[in-house]
């Protein structure tokens, strides 16, 4: 059945947009709109953008035409919305490309779109929201939150102070803001309530968070390991990530966490783009590569069998073989359980963009494919060295390609395995039988789900 207005949200890229689409569905909820799984059933058509790609806009553009016919063919019934980044860089451009998009709302200002949406019923008010203003958006935003699956998503910081000479993130989601405690921990409260089991604290530099500790704590303010510890301690919490950290914001506390927080997942993502101190210095990272390794040994030691996972970008302005050489030294220094590469793509704006000595498409394109071979290499041998070991999994899914269940062990693996139905959605121990680059397969210990607390304390 059709609902009463239908919403479609297609979300790009990051997590923190995929944080943002699900608080614009809690957000749209009282207004009657529940998602819809084609654009063409939908009453309201949201684009949440990124912008870190290359052609990001472009991309945005012909996903506008392709809409476009679907709202002529509506009668000029669907709205379309474009949010995000993209949003709060090309805002004006949108509204002069492409005369079907109703309102243009940036990634700090969409806790506003029912008040938009009012407007323009009433051809009233402006169609473009691009403010700052996150400390009122979070304010803003309801208590109330949906949850998809066993795993949430929990934004705890936004924004980026580091202005990394290849990233748009400063432009395009403002200064670093830190979440306070109460807030923090009654959304937490609220995704257990509403059926999560793990909780993934998020943010651009989510490290970064320095936040109001919680009333009668006798603190003033806490780094990020104390609000891992607080979190750790709700009821219902059995496994907490984080994600996206920056190594100048890994300090000891969160180190120490690793070792001492029973529900933290033995996991750590944590970006590099490069192994050689001089393309480093002219990212703006402020960290060594040897500095890298350094807090790479110290959490190791904390938690010796934690998974490093990482970010690269190869072919930067000015990037030689030597540079990339010390990269793939890196690479093999740490042994990372999996990590992502991407070819270096200029985005308008930044100080990278107008660096001499560019680097041409086919070395870029050799020197990928050659680090993308080792870091699949490792992520194999990775995953292999856990064949025979018995895992907590959380089952999300199941595969439509052979009817198997799918979840993700500690390690962040996907795993596959027979279990009962009434297990998804909860944590199962499995034995790990195979294992492939990109995927595990095991077998259910049955009668193995854990059980679970909701009325737990916290501190």
């Amino acid at each position: 059945m059709k609902p009463l207005r239908g919403l479609y949200i297609r979300t790009y890229g990051c997590q923190m947009n995929v944080y943002d689409s699900d608080r614009m569905r809690d957000i749209l909820a009282p207004l009657g709109y529940a998602s819809v799984d084609a654009p063409e059933l939908a009453d309201l058509v949201v684009l949440n953008t990124c912008h870190i790609r290359e052609k990001a806009t472009e991309k945005v553009f012909s996903e506008l035409g392709r809409l476009r016919k679907h709202k002529e063919a509506s009668g000029e019934r669907m709205r379309i919305v474009v949010a995000g980044c993209v949003a709060q860089a090309e805002g004006e451009e949108i509204m002069a490309r492409q005369p079907a998009v109703d309102l243009v709302v940036g990634p700090q200002a969409y806790h506003r779109l029912p008040e938009m949406l009012a407007r323009l019923s009433r051809k009233t008010g402006d169609r473009l929201e691009v403010d700052f203003d996150v400390v009122q958006k979070f304010d803003q935003l309801p208590a109330h939150r949906h949850v998809n699956g066993p795993s949430a998503f929990l934004s705890v910081q936004e924004g980026c102070d580091k202005f990394c000479t290849f990233c748009v993130v400063p432009y395009t989601r403002g200064a670093e803001h830190s979440r306070g405690t109460d807030a923090i921990t009654a959304e937490a409260r609220e995704l257990v309530r509403a059926g999560a089991r793990e909780v993934v604290l998020i943010g651009q530099n989510v490290n970064a968070w320095r936040g109001a500790a919680p009333a009668g704590s006798g603190d003033d303010t806490w780094g990020f390991g104390r609000l891992i510890r607080h979190i750790s301690k709700i009821g219902g919490v059995d496994r907490l990530r984080y994600s996206t950290s920056h190594p100048r914001d890994m300090d000891d506390e969160l180190i120490d966490a690793h070792a001492g927080v029973e529900a933290l997942a033995p996991f750590l993502h944590l970006p590099v783009q490069s192994g050689s101190d001089r393309v480093l210095a002219a990212m703006n990272r402020k960290h060594t590569a040897k500095e890298y390794l350094e807090i790479i040994r110290q959490t190791r030691t904390a938690r010796p069998d934690i998974a490093i996972t990482s970010d690269f970008i190869v072919g930067f302005p000015g990037e030689t073989e030597a540079d990339f050489e010390a990269t793939l030294q890196l690479v093999r220094d740490v042994r990372f359980s999996q990590a992502y590469a991407f070819k270096y793509s200029a985005r308008p704006g930044t100080p990278a963009a107008g660096m001499p000595s560019q680097v041409d498409e086919v070395t870029k394109d050799r020197r990928l494919a050659t680090l993308l071979a080792l870091l699949r290499q490792q992520a194999f041998e990775f995953n292999s060295a856990t064949v025979g070991k018995v895992l907590p999994v959380l089952f999300e899914t199941r595969s439509g390609r052979d009817g198997l269940a799918r979840g993700y062990s500690p390690y962040q693996q996907v795993v596959h395995a027979e279990i009962d139905p009434d297990m998804l959605g909860t944590m199962v121990d499995v034995e790990i039988t195979s294992a492939g680059q990109a995927s595990l397969q095991g077998r259910a210990r049955l009668g193995a789900a854990h059980d679970r607390e909701l009325d737990g304390v916290i501190e």
